[in-house]
């Protein structure tokens, strides 16, 4: 049986979410617990579980999330304060959804980590 985790729902609008960008590959909205004035959740349309199932195949995703959050941060202004990109894989890497995923954080001055 094949759940659908929030990301998929979201893509389906089964789940309502603020879509600031969107084109055939990926989908970029608000994420619901900011942890910054833009924070920004960016996800390929088709299901990728997380980095490990990256492959020369679909390798190309990464480059248009990576095109889609520059494009954003210049959007939301932050491109010249200074912005971060995450993506976190696995539980000891804090990936809480199993879906290939990136965070466009920006806004004020972020933490060290």
């Amino acid at each position: 049986m094949n759940i659908e985790n929030v990301f998929e729902k979201i893509l389906k609008k089964k789940i309502p979410s603020k879509i600031i960008y969107q084109n055939k590959k990926i989908t970029a909205f608000k994420d619901i617990s900011p942890k910054a004035p833009v924070h920004i959740i960016i996800i390929p349309n088709k299901f990728i579980k997380n980095l490990n199932y990256i492959n020369k195949k679909n390798s190309n995703i990464l480059s248009e999330m990576i095109y889609a959050s520059v494009k954003i941060a210049k959007n939301k202004k932050i491109n010249k304060s200074g912005y971060r990109i995450i993506i976190n894989c696995n539980k000891d890497g804090r990936q809480k959804i199993q879906y290939l995923h990136m965070h466009l954080i920006g806004g004020k001055k972020l933490n060290k980590f």
